[in-house]
């Protein structure tokens, strides 16, 4: 892509999704992820009311007088945005690719945290992980983010999460919210089992894990035109399928039904929120209920 459309491209994104963090997601935002953490203060007299969990024992015993400790929130979060860019996410049938709808969240989510005085920063994977943009502020940080989702061209086809997810466990040491987009299909073949279970549930343990799902309708069913050639854009692998099988077309719903409701269900196992996000619909309204049910 030349220079000049890529600044482009950057350029009317950052319009549309700065301001739907200023003017819409500001305060949802906040209100969702203050007070992750907290940092002593001082401590002060004991009060009617006050949580005796919050008692300093060692200075009520110097005084002979209760007090408690007294906590603030630890305004400044890292937010990570682990971000799938394997083959599968170069699709699309409603007007919009899926690549772009992930470029569009994840930069809604950006100016949100820099807004909100939090540093943000970038894992980029596939079936390895492909780049690693440390945490950082600031509108020049968030742009090289959105510049990258846009042009970048992954090394490997295939989708590991559980790479990603061991790689964030082990590069951020500080507890971080960590928002993991992507389709999530990442299976065995044989009997549609995830691959990221043990690592999402370990990833989730040490930070604050939230996974984003983006697809597509034709993931979820197949328009009966006939004999079609698909390549799994994966694997690469070329198969002739006759979609005006009707037999055919109900396999192809099961195995959506039954691998979208194995990930639901191992999101709830881990205690991860979770939101779906489908191409050529509007991001906005999934977003927010995020914000709001946490």
């Amino acid at each position: 892509m030349e220079t000049t459309d890529l600044l482009k491209k950057v350029r009317k994104i950052e319009i549309k999704t700065r301001g739907l963090s200023r003017n819409i997601f500001a305060g949802e935002y906040h209100s969702a992820f203050k007070g992750r953490g907290m940092s002593f203060s001082e401590v002060r007299e004991y009060q009617y009311g006050d949580d005796i969990r919050n008692i300093d024992w060692n200075v009520t015993a110097r005084f002979n007088h209760p007090y408690v400790k007294v906590y603030e929130e630890e305004r400044e979060l890292t937010v990570m945005l682990l971000v799938d860019v394997s083959q599968s996410r170069v699709f699309g049938t409603q007007g919009q690719l899926k690549k772009n709808l992930i470029t569009e969240i994840a930069a809604v989510l950006s100016f949100s945290a820099i807004q909100n005085n939090d540093k943000i920063g970038v894992i980029l994977f596939s079936g390895k992980i492909e780049k690693f943009i440390p945490p950082k502020k600031g509108r020049k940080h968030i742009l090289r983010i959105i510049r990258e989702l846009i042009e970048y061209s992954p090394k490997e086809p295939s989708t590991d999460i559980s790479e990603a997810l061991k790689y964030l466990t082990n590069a951020i040491k500080k507890r971080c919210t960590a928002f993991v987009i992507s389709d999530f299909y990442d299976q065995n073949p044989a009997d549609y089992s995830l691959n990221y279970e043990e690592a999402l549930r370990i990833a989730n343990k040490k930070h604050d894990v939230i996974a984003l799902q983006v697809w597509d309708r034709r993931e979820k069913e197949l328009p009966p035109v006939g004999l079609v050639k698909m390549q799994d854009a994966e694997t690469g692998e070329y198969v002739w399928v006759d979609t005006s099988s009707r037999k055919i077309r109900r396999a192809y719903h099961q195995w959506w039904e039954t691998t979208n409701q194995n990930i639901r269900t191992t999101f709830s196992q881990a205690g991860v929120d979770y939101a779906s996000f489908t191409t050529g619909e509007d991001y906005v309204r999934p977003l927010i209920g995020l914000f709001k049910r946490r």
